[in-house]
């Protein structure tokens, strides 16, 4: 593009971060509270906090450049303030939850299926909040070791050839914070010799009590490992860890619910309903939950402070997995989905059906015209202003 059109993008860039809608979002309230609360609070916020609160601040505001799109219908050019890719930001991250939902759906075996939750205590929640890193390895580290001493036991399932699917998840209802560990694990496992399936009862996987203590006492060994065993409040090791089975049937209401959790962090921003200047110079956020167990919605009202604070509490740090698989559920996993979906099926005396069909090619979907409902044709960029340091979209 020539330095005109330049300069007409850039000034429609700028036009379009001024518009917003009557809900605000995250980044509107990081952007008009942020600073402040960088200049009481920034000595006390990691490097990762910073960095997502940056590229949310700036998403979609033409600070990190825009492109240019173009009509092939009327000819109209449409400029479109680029998007930060952070996985924190919800405005960058919701088309990929549906997309990893169809993928774990065509892996589904014939079998029941549980869900199994692990939690640390209340009081070691605010240690864990302050070696994120070394907790929440140590969590998914303990808990999945845990399920797979349990399995084993021939009086369970007999086997430690497990294949399972954990999510972390640190955030209640009202952004508190609350870590704890998903596990969607199919009723059974590989024989140790790989040539048949053992599956466990129906509605019984293995024992909680059990998979408490042991929890409880592999993290704590993990900890000892990492040199920070004694930072940790000495009642956590005599208190009764949670870990909570719940049978599910064939799992997909079970990956239903876990989807929303893998690219989403502590809320959404249809949950924020309004946010506006308080007496005492501080904003107020008003945000949507629901109590366990009841379907209505109930209003909060936060200061700006506080709802930045609970958000960035939720913050994973950079490059850290929330999603992890195991055994046969890994993606490296040498065991044959197809053939093993066979095995669980004569195991289970089930009818499975083979259809061998071409796979259909993804249909791209293109953007459209709001004008005419043409296709956009993407023409060129607009360049982020000199100085705007764009963030990896890996925090």
């Amino acid at each position: 593009m020539c330095n005109n059109q330049l300069a007409v993008a850039a000034s429609a860039a700028s036009a379009h971060a001024e518009r917003r809608t009557d809900a605000p979002t995250i980044g509107d309230i990081f952007r008009q509270y942020g600073p402040a609360y960088r200049r009481k609070f920034g000595a006390r916020m990691s490097r990762d906090q910073r960095r997502v609160m940056k590229s949310l601040e700036r998403c979609r505001t033409g600070e990190l450049g825009a492109a240019l799109y173009r009509c092939d219908a009327c000819g109209r050019d449409h400029v479109v303030p680029q998007s930060c890719g952070n996985r924190h930001c919800p405005q960058c991250q919701g088309h990929k939850a549906k997309e990893w939902l169809d993928a774990q759906l065509e892996k589904l075996l014939p079998c029941p299926y549980f869900l199994i939750t692990f939690t640390v205590p209340s009081e070691l929640r605010r240690f864990v909040r302050s070696h994120p890193r070394e907790c929440y390895r140590a969590m998914f580290q303990a808990s999945a070791a845990t399920l797979i001493e349990l399995a084993k036991n021939p009086k369970y399932v007999g086997s430690r050839r497990l294949g399972f699917t954990g999510v972390l998840h640190t955030w209640g209802r009202t952004l508190s914070y609350h870590p704890h560990v998903h596990f969607i694990v199919p009723g059974g496992a590989l024989g140790e010799d790989g040539t048949e399936w053992l599956p466990s009862r129906a509605n019984f996987f293995v024992p909680v009590r059990a998979a408490s203590v042991l929890f409880r006492a592999k993290f704590k060994e993990l900890l000892a490992e990492a040199g920070l065993i004694d930072l940790v409040p000495q009642e956590v090791w005599t208190k009764s860890w949670i870990v909570h089975s719940k049978a599910v049937g064939d799992g997909r209401r079970a990956l239903r619910y876990l989807a929303p959790y893998v690219f989403r962090v502590a809320l959404s921003n249809r949950r924020i309903v309004n946010c506006e200047p308080g007496p005492d110079g501080l904003g107020r956020v008003t945000i949507t939950y629901r109590k366990s167990g009841s379907r209505r919605y109930r209003a909060m009202q936060l200061t700006a402070e506080e709802f930045i604070r609970r958000f960035l509490q939720h913050v994973l740090p950079r490059g850290f997995q929330k999603v992890r698989h195991y055994g046969f559920a890994h993606p490296r996993s040498k065991i044959d989905p197809e053939w093993l979906k066979m095995l669980v099926t004569a195991t289970l005396n089930l009818v499975y059906e083979l259809i061998v069909a071409p796979q259909p090619l993804p249909v791209p979907v293109l953007p459209t015209c709001p004008h005419c409902g043409g296709v956009l044709r993407r023409v060129g960029v607009v360049p982020a202003p000199v100085g705007r340091l764009a963030f990896t979209n890996s925090s």
